[in-house]
């Protein structure tokens, strides 16, 4: 492990900063009964080690790595521009008119999902996150909604934890953004259900037979698990088959919007509505540099 350090002079006259390079070898320091068996044991150990020291081109912090993908072009956006005086009072008034527009200026024949968008959670104590692409489906008035298994998935042993998460949504296409962060919360039991029973026959086995996120050895345990569920709900019409009580919706509701407009020469322009709690109905609005 190597460990940049940097010392400065007290001295009232300023000097140049002088950054060391230390290697740490542990971070516990012995004590004066076993300093002496420790040093020894760590010549023994060392001299029987074959592990070679790392010479500089091992680490990326003193030596400039070579890329494995390097992308130099650069995209220019033209479509147009944002001012904070042409959008709407409300994040979400706003959201919907863009998503709209997405939807309305969809080439023909187009692979984008105007729904889509990467959806990320944190894991506390460690603050490890995770992101997933899913589909938004539906906006309300208080909030974006997406649907999941909140049982066995990551995204729900996140919101276990932690229940600030964030959405991008990305609209090439218009050369839009939209980013999103907010607080999670379970929808209602009826909400969930009139979504579930919108689904095709197959997703809503689907939703009892996968245990998200968990190992399985094969596609064909999956493919066992799934043939199962159907042979159990075969005389089951499609508005019949329940809803797992595991699976359902969650609003991210919003702490703060930002609208991006691409622009040339990367001087794009950011619309931001932000508010300090969710229970606060008075929206902030600011431009923020590119």
């Amino acid at each position: 492990m190597f460990k940049q350090i940097t010392f400065r002079s007290s001295s009232s006259t300023l000097k140049p900063v002088t950054k060391y390079t230390i290697r740490t070898l542990s971070m516990t320091k012995p004590t004066p009964s076993n300093t002496a068996s420790s040093s020894n044991s760590n010549l023994t150990n060392n001299s029987k080690s074959d592990t070679k020291a790392p010479t500089p081109d091992d680490d990326p912090v003193t030596h400039t790595q070579q890329p494995i993908i390097f992308a130099p072009k650069t995209y220019q956006y033209t479509k147009g521009h944002l001012d904070v005086n042409e959008v709407l009072p409300n994040p979400l008034d706003q959201f919907n008119k863009w998503f709209k527009e997405a939807q309305e200026q969809l080439p023909s024949n187009s692979d984008i999902i105007v729904e889509s968008t990467n959806f990320s959670t944190a894991r506390l104590p460690s603050g490890r996150v995770s992101s997933r692409i899913v589909l938004l489906k539906e906006l309300d008035k208080y909030g974006f909604l997406v649907y999941s298994n909140w049982d066995t998935s990551k995204k729900a042993e996140d919101f276990n934890s932690n229940k600030y998460a964030a959405l991008t949504f990305f609209w090439p296409h218009v050369q839009r953004q939209v980013r999103v962060e907010g607080i999670m919360e379970h929808v209602t039991r009826e909400t969930s259900e009139r979504y579930y029973n919108t689904r095709p026959r197959g997703s809503k086995i689907g939703a009892w037979a996968s245990p998200q996120s968990k190992i399985i050895s094969s596609r064909d345990d999956l493919s066992e698990l799934n043939d199962e569920y159907t042979e159990k709900f075969k005389d089951l019409p499609d508005d019949a088959i329940p809803c797992p009580e595991y699976w359902g919706g969650i609003r991210i509701e919003p702490l703060e919007v930002e609208f991006w407009q691409g622009g040339v020469s990367r001087l794009h322009d950011r619309v931001t509505f932000r508010r300090d709690d969710i229970a606060n109905h008075n929206w902030e609005i600011v431009r923020l540099a590119p």
